[in-house]
């Protein structure tokens, strides 16, 4: 009787921990995005449209996690935006950070008119991923293109500075 006491309250300590790195993904429409950036502070934001399916956005994830990383403390928000499907946050989502131990601010957009919120992003975005917008009150950088750490890093630099 003693056992089976201990190993009932060991599988609900085990079930009520959280064993992922982020279990609570917030699903936004862009309009609720968009409200999450305040321009008006002194804060920099590196906002990446990503997705797990696509191997590009992946290649360079760590470089966005470094980033968080080593701006920490310094006005430097980083958002990762996914656009992975909602019903894949259980199964291929939450999975993949908790493996790459993923700490940077995750935001799924579930919003299928992109039509609409893809040019308000940047006039020049043609919806393709991995995106990345850097931005602060006086700078407004867009980037289509998959980014190597050292040019992310110079990139941020450039709007710092």
């Amino acid at each position: 009787m003693k056992s089976i006491f201990i190993k009932f309250l060991f599988f609900l300590l085990f079930f009520s921990c959280d064993h992922s790195s982020d279990n609570n993904i917030e699903i936004v429409d862009f309009k609720k995005f968009y409200s999450k950036i305040d321009l008006s502070e002194n804060t920099t934001y590196v906002i990446n449209f990503w997705a797990t399916w696509c191997s590009p956005c992946i290649k360079e994830l760590p470089y966005f996690e470094s980033v968080n990383k080593q701006y920490e403390g310094k006005n430097v928000k980083v958002i990762l935006v996914s656009l992975d499907f909602p019903s894949q946050i259980e199964t291929k989502l939450k999975p993949y950070l908790k493996k790459n131990k993923i700490k940077s601010n995750v935001i799924l957009l579930n919003d299928s008119k992109l039509n609409a919120w893809v040019p308000k992003v940047s006039e020049k975005w043609d919806g393709g991923i991995p995106a990345t917008l850097i931005v602060n009150k006086s700078n407004y950088n867009f980037y289509s293109n998959p980014f190597e750490q050292d040019e992310l890093l110079n990139e941020i630099n450039k709007v710092l500075d």
